[in-house]
């Protein structure tokens, strides 16, 4: 894959790049371009980047890279977790993030200080080394119910819906169009027709020592304030309220046949059903014979 890409650098008065957006990425078979105005002053940098296909599988090794590579991501160039993104941490800058744009830490006290004198007008969203998704790319026929949930380098389908507490983190996302009322952590992505209950929560592979990449099929459902530390194939459920990590102790029942495994062994089946029995706490997987369904009309997005 050739890829040609110019973007727009903010410094801190020290030449520190802060962030960098990419208006103008072009590849063999898509591309987005954007007017590029002229930098005003020093605090701006114009930077351009030619990449073949050995550039997206190689380490990250600076801030231009990261962001480039984000923005592929969320420009939907590529999928979740089929590029490098060894060095993603320690190549972006901790950096507070205000309305005005992104300010280095060791800028922020004196700006904050000015405008306490003067106009009270800085507002601090965050202090993170990740941006907002839509400080950047506006993805088409998406609905994000609250914008500061999603970071930049989310991979979201046209379709998909985040509700106010859902949460999208970088190299991760919806492959269809999708309700998402809870977390979608690094790593993860999410299939076409599938809900991701209020609450909900996905395993992802930046803590707790997991180092599986955990995926949710096609028309699956995770109850409110469920979870999962597997995968999931097409047309599963997971009760609300159940968190099935890859330990946890499963009665499996399917046919006449009942035996005892760790859930690991089901991950990526496809057409279970995971729930609690209410009256000896064992969890129970068994077949799913109910259809998952998205309501149509919520999710054109148009």
């Amino acid at each position: 894959m050739e890829i040609t890409a110019t973007g727009i650098a903010n410094k801190s008065s020290s030449g520190e790049i802060l962030d960098i957006f990419f208006p103008c990425i072009e590849s063999i078979d898509k591309k987005v371009v954007n007017e590029i105005f002229d930098k005003q002053d020093n605090s701006k940098e114009l930077i351009k980047i030619d990449w073949n296909k050995e550039d997206l599988d190689r380490p990250i090794e600076n801030i231009k890279d990261a962001y480039l590579k984000l923005h592929l991501l969320s420009y939907r160039f590529v999928l979740p977790n089929s590029i490098n993104l060894d060095g993603l941490f320690s190549s972006l800058p901790n950096v507070v993030w205000t309305n005005f744009g992104p300010v280095s830490i060791n800028e922020i006290n004196e700006k904050l200080n000015n405008s306490k004198h003067g106009r009270n007008d800085i507002f601090i969203r965050s202090i993170d080394k990740f941006p907002c998704l839509t400080d950047y790319i506006i993805p088409k026929k998406v609905r994000i119910a609250d914008a500061s949930r999603v970071r930049l380098g989310a991979y979201l389908s046209e379709g998909t819906t985040i509700m106010h507490e859902g949460f999208v983190n970088f190299n991760a996302g919806t492959l269809g169009k999708a309700m998402i009322e809870g977390r979608i952590s690094a790593g993860v992505v999410v299939g076409n027709n599938t809900d991701i209950g209020g609450g909900a929560s996905t395993m992802g592979t930046l803590s707790g020592g997991n180092s599986a990449v955990i995926s949710i099929g096609e028309n699956c459902l995770l109850g409110a304030n469920s979870g999962i530390g597997i995968s999931l194939g097409n047309n599963c459920i997971v009760e609300a309220g159940l968190y099935v990590t890859s330990g946890t102790k499963v009665s499996k029942q399917i046919a006449s046949k009942n035996e005892i495994i760790k859930a690991s062994e089901l991950s990526g089946v496809s057409n279970m059903l995971f729930y609690r029995d209410s009256t000896n706490g064992k969890v129970i997987a068994t077949n799913n014979k109910k259809i998952q369904d998205l309501n149509k009309e919520l999710h054109l997005n148009d």
